[in-house]
């Protein structure tokens, strides 16, 4: 009984679930009263349509690529007055014949700038389509930039961008397999698998142009959801440690503990994490208009976002799927909840019993009245039956 008692879990296992109190007091304490892992199958359900859906679209739409991948011309000129992207996508066709890929303003206040990204134009075309801007938004033709990117650049970063994500895969999977067992990193693996797959189905769904700066927070935000996914996964094996020497919880409910646990610093993280980013975001487009920042940081925010999600919702579920195929921890789950039914099962044949007795005292209580009204009126001549005091 000692070793058993020394092998258990910790008094975090004698928790009570406080589902009577606030949200904000159940993030605070952690008192495990948020039910996850016991509804893995719904949270499987919603992860395996996030990634088929990311899957398919990156498959039928593709994405949208930079000016550095596809390779062309850029153009940028100052903003003036009033002017809106379809005034410049007008002049452009009536001057080339033909519609530009994309037009979009960067910057704010006076720095505010028109950027037109086209298919390479030669210097004939380069001549003809300043000519034509200079004349309908009345600027000088020398405020008329342009530049050209050829595609096998956007092509030397694709391949190297491949290159470090391998590298990256290989790196995390053996410290992985050292750090944690088998089912620890099958699901964390599981789950950066999740982060990628969803991260670039919601950059192919959206339409968000893919550039190198995009490629760079890319790889950034997976050490994120990596970092997010073994905090968890701490706090699960400190909680299990000795779960199988004791019969009062499961390997299930002592996870699902654990992610209550660190539910708080989980949401801490990820809004400390996103307010930066969001911060760059503004200042990057609405002021700056640096197009680099504004990648790196749209990248960083969804990737932090599906990376929270993953480490909270799919690994630590996906986690106790797999433990509970183990024969012990199977066997441990069945004994428990089966020692749980039976102390149910007694609980309510006692409270029966005792709604049974209470109710026989109830009536012999009532009975009681009448005999003492009886008593208190003796028969005539009868002797009495209380205590006589005796004369000194």
């Amino acid at each position: 009984m000692a070793e058993a008692d020394r092998l258990a879990p910790t008094s975090d296992a004698n928790f009570v679930s406080a589902k009577n109190r606030s949200i904000l007091s159940r993030l605070y304490t952690g008192t495990g009263a948020f039910e996850i892992v016991g509804r893995r199958r719904m949270w499987f359900m919603i992860t395996a349509a996030m990634v088929v859906i990311s899957l398919a679209s990156i498959g039928f739409r593709g994405f949208t690529l930079g000016i550095e991948f596809e390779g062309g011309t850029q153009i940028s000129f100052p903003k003036t007055g009033e002017v809106s992207t379809s005034q410049v996508e007008d002049t452009y066709s009536n001057a080339l014949g033909e519609d530009p890929q994309t037009v979009q303003t960067a910057g704010s206040g006076g720095s505010q700038t028109v950027q037109i990204r086209t298919e390479t134009l030669n210097a004939a075309q380069l001549v003809t389509i300043t000519n034509a801007i200079a004349e309908e938004f009345q600027i000088a033709p020398n405020d008329v930039s342009s530049s050209d990117v050829s595609s096998t650049w956007g092509g030397e970063i694709t391949e190297k961008a491949l290159i470090a994500l391998l590298v990256f895969l290989v790196i995390v999977t053996i410290y992985i397999a050292i750090r944690f067992d088998r089912e620890m990193a099958l699901s964390a693996m599981a789950a950066l698998f999740f982060d990628i797959a969803t991260t670039a189905g919601i950059y192919s769904l959206v339409g968000f142009e893919v550039t190198p700066a995009t490629v760079i927070g890319f790889l950034a935000i997976l050490g994120f959801s990596l970092y997010d996914t073994v905090v968890v996964f701490d706090k699960v094996e400190e909680n299990v440690r000795g779960v199988l020497h004791t019969s009062r919880r499961t390997y299930a409910e002592q996870a699902n503990l654990a992610i209550n646990q660190t539910l708080m610093r989980s949401i801490n993280t990820t809004v400390i994490s996103v307010l930066p980013v969001l911060a760059l975001m503004v200042i990057a487009v609405w002021l700056l208009g640096v197009g680099t920042l504004k990648d790196l940081g749209l990248v960083q925010m969804v990737g932090v976002i599906t990376g929270t999600y993953s480490s909270i919702f799919f690994a630590t579920p996906l986690l106790v799927t797999l433990k509970e195929r183990r024969r012990d921890i199977g066997s441990h789950t069945r004994k428990v909840l089966a020692k749980r039914a039976e102390r149910d099962t007694r609980g309510t044949a006692t409270a029966a019993t005792e709604t049974a007795g209470t109710g026989s005292t109830t009536t012999l209580t009532k009975s009681a009245p009448a005999t003492r009204r009886t008593a208190a009126s003796p028969q005539p001549g009868a002797r009495p039956s209380g205590k006589r005091r005796r004369k000194r």
